[in-house]
């Protein structure tokens, strides 16, 4: 499974791609997990199965939803109390609820 996340620069959300590779390998869960700025949205979008936004960037949702949706890729935010928390264990179950 790849799953995108895109934030404004990438910084924050980076720590948490981390938190949720080490939740997937503890699972056993196959999964490429990398995040983005928006401004690289085009150039990565056909390689995310989907697509999580940071809370920051949660105005962007339909905007990346309109580049996502026809591809078949759905797109939702993280949960504010979990991007917080740096819960990459529930965020990773978001991304893998969102593919079922």
């Amino acid at each position: 499974m790849n799953i995108m996340l895109v934030c404004s620069a990438g910084m924050s959300t980076s720590m948490l791609v981390t938190k949720m590779q080490e939740s997937a390998q503890a699972k056993g869960i196959e999964a490429t997990i990398w995040a983005i700025p928006e401004a690289s949205l085009q150039a990565e979008v056909d390689k995310s199965d989907v697509i999580l936004l940071g809370p920051q960037v949660r105005f962007l949702k339909s905007k990346i939803e309109a580049v996502a949706a026809p591809k078949g890729i759905p797109v939702e935010v993280i949960d504010m109390m979990n991007y917080g928390a740096m819960n990459g264990e529930a965020v990773l179950q978001q991304a893998l609820n969102m593919k079922k």
